[in-house]
């Protein structure tokens, strides 16, 4: 019954019955298929790799990249813009043991995820694979602190940025921001706005090269990568966009951006923003950064000084004032601030992350990490007081000592308690 059909497709009905002649006829045929097929008689590894050469999914050869699969951002785009109806995804963001954000998703109905944070559900997670907790008693709470717009699913789904708690409900060793907190609260009648300037350096997947630069190699000497346009210049601008917009779409008091010093080293800011806000700010923006490049194929480095030699570090200075600063006689108040961070230069530095001796070093725009100084508009000093600051006699400081991996909960909170003292001397 079968003589109508081609050898080769007796062979398929044989072995695979009517399905495997109509595998066969979607691939064109038998005659099709042995053309494209290695001859028999060729070598193992040959027959291989011809194969692999003719394998196809639609009109695009299927890609076989080692530790890597590639994903079509449109296949995904079909289930993202499915309607969830009345429920929402809400992903709860935490930090863990090295100060790097987790995060997990939960569904909740919309109409309490339209409500404060505040009523926003407790959550657990494993403690133990985030190096927060033993084993044997891994359960860690994590409480939801502040409430943004995803930008990745978008729609009214939410990002929950939450801190960590022990079972008993004393704060996780980790956790700095309930001290922070703690702090801002003992005096909020200063209301403190920081502006915290965020660096990070763009590597290729390979963690060593920096994006723009020559594999193995280094490119031209700084100069022209600073603010600068041009593919031979600025490397990395739709990471900086895709993560501006992103982070305007979440609500975050992001206020500008730009390319910096560095061949493929970027900055942004986040602020003006009030006490605690600026540090949760800060951390949900970091999230994003990685969120977008685990989008774009690339990695957001934070390190301060990623790589040795005549090369710009990285930072992130912090903009500070108060309600003193900011009225009339406010240059009086920022002078004595100054004073009071120099009798804790030591402590601060301690504080304000981790490398930080491999950058502060007198070069590239920094002052030496073992000497304290503050002057007007001076790039080489500890404290930076702005020339409109000076000539208006009120305004903020720039504190320019603070690492790009500085914990902001920490620092903000620091700057805000030690300066304190310059606001007790006035009274």
């Amino acid at each position: 019954p079968h003589e109508h059909l081609h050898w080769c497709e007796r062979i398929v009905m044989f072995t695979y019955g009517k399905f495997g002649i109509a595998a066969l006829a979607a691939l064109g045929g038998a005659e099709a298929f042995l053309t494209s097929t290695p001859t028999l008689s060729a070598p193992k590894g040959v027959r291989a790799a011809s194969s692999r050469q003719q394998l196809r999914m639609g009109a695009a050869p299927l890609e076989q990249v080692s530790g890597k699969s590639a994903m079509d951002p449109e296949v995904l785009a079909r289930y993202m813009s499915l309607d969830t109806g009345d429920q929402v995804q809400a992903e709860y963001v935490w930090l863990d043991a090295e100060q790097r954000a987790r995060s997990k998703c939960r569904t909740l109905p919309a109409d309490k995820a339209a409500g404060p944070v505040e009523k926003y559900p407790k959550w657990t997670y494993d403690g133990s694979s985030t190096g927060q907790a033993p084993g044997d008693d891994s359960e860690v709470i994590i409480v939801p602190r502040a409430k943004y717009r995803d930008p990745f699913r978008g729609g009214n789904h939410v990002l929950i940025l939450c801190d960590t708690y022990e079972p008993d409900g004393k704060p996780l060793p980790t956790n700095t921001r309930a001290p922070a907190a703690e702090r801002f609260e003992k005096d909020e009648s200063s209301v403190p706005w920081y502006g915290l300037e965020q660096e990070y350096t763009l590597f290729n997947l390979d963690g060593v090269t920096p994006l723009g630069w020559p594999v193995g190699g280094f490119p031209g000497a700084q100069g022209p990568y600073y603010c600068a346009a041009g593919a031979d210049r600025s490397f990395g601008r739709a990471v900086s966009e895709a993560h501006y917009r992103a982070s305007l779409y979440a609500g975050l008091q992001i206020s500008g951006t730009n390319a910096e010093v560095m061949p493929g080293q970027w900055e942004y800011q986040i602020g003006p923003a009030v006490g605690i806000s600026a540090a949760d700010q800060l951390t949900m923006s970091r999230f994003l950064l990685d969120r977008v490049c685990e989008d774009l194929g690339v990695i957001a480095n934070i390190q301060p000084k990623p790589i040795k030699g005549p090369w710009n570090g990285a930072g992130c200075h912090i903009n500070f004032s108060t309600e003193d600063t900011r009225k009339e006689g406010g240059l009086d108040v920022i002078k004595a601030m100054c004073e009071e961070l120099g009798k804790k230069h030591d402590e601060h530095i301690q504080a304000y992350g981790e490398g930080n001796d491999a950058r502060l070093t007198g070069d590239c725009e920094t002052a030496d990490i073992n000497t304290f100084s503050y002057g007007v508009a001076d790039r080489g000093c500890s404290i930076r007081i702005p020339r409109d600051t000076a000539a208006e006699g009120c305004g903020y400081l720039e504190d320019r000592r603070p690492a790009s991996n500085v914990d902001p909960y920490v620092a903000t909170s620091l700057i805000f308690e030690t300066t304190s003292a310059a606001k007790a001397a006035k009274k």
